[in-house]
Parts: C-alpha cells; structure tokens; sequence
C-alpha cells in the first residue's frame, strides 16, 4: 500500500520561474540536497527532460530510480511516475503552481510512494519529512536566489 503525502509553501517568485526551476531537472543535483546524479534519457519534444535516472542518498544509503516526467499540463503542473527503481515500487508525484498575493506563487507538492520492503512507521516519518524538506524548502531557496 502507498503512503502519501501533500505539502504547500509559497515561495517568492511567479508560477513559471518556479515551474522553469522544477522542470530544470538537469540542475537538481545543484541545489537538492540528496540528489547525488542525475541521467537524462529521453526528452521532449521542447527539450525538456522526460525520463531521468536519479542517484540519491536515502535512509543511510544511496538508491536509485527512474522517473517517466508529464509536461500535459505545463507549466500549471509538473507530475511524474517512477518506471524503474531500487528500493521504491512506487514513486508518483506532481508539484502544482497556483499565483499568490504579491506576485508569488503557491507550491503543492504530492507525492505518493511505495517501499519494496516495509519499514517502521517512524523511519518512514523521518524519510518523508526529508524529500518534503528538499522537494519544498530547497526549491524555494533556489528559485528565490536565482530571481
């Protein structure tokens, strides 16, 4: 069974510079803090990256995943779904930017994930506070640096 998760934060910065940063994928290991490497396999047509291999470290070890990236509904939302990965069976989420007062913009992050081994529920806690922290929190200090 999956565990999910949603998490909002505005950040000072207009929906497409924070959906220009997110969907700069190739960049992530700049600025995410877990992100060890990231491989681009396929893009788009508009160039943008469509299935990416990530290199992270995770719960004391580095793991790796493949990410299949939906532009649909650019530049509102970006989403993806894990095709490939070595300890998550499931890996889905979207980051969803609505306008906020004053020129910013509200960040949803949703992420639905999926272990191949149970874990206890507090290392599962600490696991999810960690990607929320980088998926929200690192994003907004790297598109409100770079405004």
């Amino acid at each position: 069974m999956a565990d999910q998760a949603t998490e909002r934060m505005v950040m000072a910065a207009s929906p497409q510079r924070c959906f220009a940063v997110s969907s700069a994928i190739d960049a992530y290991p700049e600025w995410a803090a877990d992100i060890k490497e990231v491989t681009v396999h396929e893009r788009d047509d508009q160039d943008r990256p469509q299935l990416v291999t990530f290199r992270a470290a995770a719960l004391g070890r580095s793991t790796s995943y493949t990410l299949a990236y939906d532009y649909t509904e650019a530049p509102h939302v970006l989403s993806w779904v894990q095709t490939r990965g070595d300890i998550t069976a499931k890996l889905d989420g979207s980051y969803v930017f609505e306008p906020a007062g004053g020129g910013g913009t509200e960040v949803t992050y949703h992420l639905d994930v999926e272990m191949k081994v149970p874990l206890p529920g507090f290392i599962k806690m600490r696991a999810q506070n960690r990607i929320m922290s980088i998926a929200l929190r690192d994003l907004k200090a790297r598109v409100e640096s770079t405004e």
